[in-house]
């Protein structure tokens, strides 16, 4: 371990030198909060990829599984329990070679189709617009729909916003009806595409910005339905993207998307999801803090052209990537979830709430059975299923949503870990995370994550003026950081009540445990 100091505040400074093993000292300022933390920051992403959606949300009225209308009643139960603020779908790659009215009308007359993307699994198409959108009005969230810009084309993706949000005489809204559905759903946020540097087009940034002009025109808003358009944004360090985006469509886009996901590589092995060293770990934590860096990079492009920041940055694809788990289908990138990726989740989610001003949402992948996901299913069909320690990470940190953000400076220990091709000279890593909020009622919400492996962190939070009078917390921990939960030891990696934090004069004393995850509320 290193002997120096990490100092952070609003955004993430240079390192300090001093003795080791000092306690990790954090200032908040309580009145000094001024950006509220987007609840869609704790967004869902669902796509038709592996089992997310048939045998994840989804196995149909006449399962032998419990659900609801179709939808699996344990899964949405606990979506319902997070809150979930916007899910989006069908894609990802998928979305730019989904054709909508494949999947509307009668379910055992829809034409089938080969995922091209996805291990070439037989589509049935039997989960289509009514069951999203129905889903979506069930959970009481957002949709966000990604519309097919590769393969599709203009007409058809007008047409589908009629029909989804025109309450009029219209032949979409007609069509609508006959298949059941009277009234226009809401729908607010669409997607022109998606990866289109990639899997959904390969296209160059110049000729995408020409695209999105022509296929925005023609996305209407109908009835008092006003969309947000999101383009197809970069992926990680393609800065050159964002500034071809921000220089030929500027102000006619309401947001830019941005993915981020903390993988080693794409080619090769991507290393186990549960079987992995300290070093392995350690670089996972240096990765992950770096979309801060990625992130402030893209906004600096955009502050050029929108110094009054209107235009949203959306990261709509965010999180680990492991290779697929033994035994299971190539392509559907089922994977076991550690308290490796509750680390990830935790401090991904404190550096968004750093970033309000630009950052109006964030899409983690994905809500089941796929990457890093909040629940995993059995696919076999047997109907179990179990929380993954990523799962309580977002319940836990739920209090942030619509709090405002509050600025804190942090003083800690920080190491040195290894790089990559991004960072040949390694990365440098705080010991310690922490965000802080303070929520509707005038009460505060802090997260804190102890990164180090083997070394509890004394903490000392100031909190000013401000004169609290009770704490209480949660933590979620375990004995390995490789620990999971799963079908047969669903609660190996399960919140417990924390009572180790002690309020004396505006001042939070706490000790936290080695690879622990503390969120307290102070009132």
């Amino acid at each position: 371990m290193s002997n120096k100091l990490f100092a952070c505040g609003l955004f993430l400074a240079a390192s300090l030198y001093a003795s080791a093993g000092n306690t990790a000292q954090i200032t908040i300022s309580t009145d000094g909060g001024k950006n509220i933390i987007h609840k869609e920051i704790y967004g869902q992403f669902a796509e038709h990829l592996g089992s997310c959606i048939y045998g994840g949300l989804w196995v149909g009225e006449d399962s032998p599984i419990p659900n609801i209308k179709g939808y699996r009643k344990d899964v949405f139960d606990a979506l319902k329990q997070l809150q979930v603020p916007v899910l989006r779908w069908p894609g990802g790659c998928f979305a730019d070679e989904y054709h909508w009215m494949d999947g509307i009308g009668p379910r055992e007359q829809r034409p089938k189709m080969q995922n091209n993307n996805w291990g070439g699994t037989i589509e049935d198409n039997s989960f289509g617009t009514h069951e999203f959108l129905n889903l979506c009005e069930m959970l009481g969230c957002e949709p966000y729909i990604s519309g097919n810009v590769g393969s599709g084309t203009v007409e058809e993706l007008a047409k589908w916003v009629e029909y989804m949000t025109s309450d009029g005489d219209t032949p979409m809204a007609n069509l609508r009806r006959k298949n059941g559905r009277d009234k226009a759903w809401r729908v607010k946020y669409l997607g022109v595409g998606n990866e289109s540097w990639g899997c959904g087009g390969n296209m160059r940034p110049e000729y995408y910005s020409d695209l999105y002009r022509r296929y925005s025109v023609y996305c209407r808003n109908y009835d008092g339905n006003k969309l947000y358009k999101i383009a197809s944004g970069a992926s990680d360090y393609d800065y050159n993207w964002t500034r071809v985006l921000m220089d030929n469509i500027g102000h006619r886009m309401d947001g830019v998307s941005l993915h981020y996901y903390t993988v080693t590589g794409w080619s090769g092995s991507k290393g186990s999801a549960t079987k992995f060293d300290n070093n392995d770990y350690y670089w996972t934590i240096g990765k992950c803090l770096e979309i801060e860096d990625v992130i402030e990079r893209h906004a600096q492009i955009m502050d050029k052209k929108d110094p009054k920041k209107q235009i949203g940055l959306l990261v709509d694809e965010w999180g680990t990537w492991w290779d697929e788990e033994p035994g299971t289908v190539k392509g559907h990138l089922y994977q076991q979830n550690s308290m490796r990726d509750a680390f990830v989740a935790a401090l991904t989610l404190n550096v968004f709430h750093r970033h309000t001003d630009r950052v109006r949402m964030a899409n983690i992948a994905q809500v089941v059975n796929v990457l890093q996901s909040m629940i995993l299913t059995d696919t076999k069909g047997t109907g179990h299923m179990v929380l993954t320690p990523t799962y309580h990470v977002f319940e836990m940190y739920k209090g942030f949503m619509g709090a405002t953000s509050l600025p804190l400076t942090l003083t800690c220990d920080s190491m040195d870990v290894r790089g990559d091709s991004h960072a040949k000279d390694g990365r440098r890593i705080p010991l310690v995370s922490a965000s802080a909020a303070k929520q509707a009622d005038g009460s505060l919400i802090i997260s804190l994550a102890n990164v180090s492996l083997d070394e509890n962190q004394d903490v000392e939070i100031a909190l000013g003026n401000n004169a609290p009078k009770a704490v209480s917390g949660r933590i979620l921990s375990s004995k390995s950081i490789a620990d999971y939960n799963d079908f047969d030891h669903p609660n190996v990696v399960a919140p417990q009540e924390f009572k180790g934090a002690k309020l004396k004069k505006g001042t939070i004393k706490m000790q936290i445990p080695a690879k622990s995850i503390v969120v307290i509320n102070v009132k």
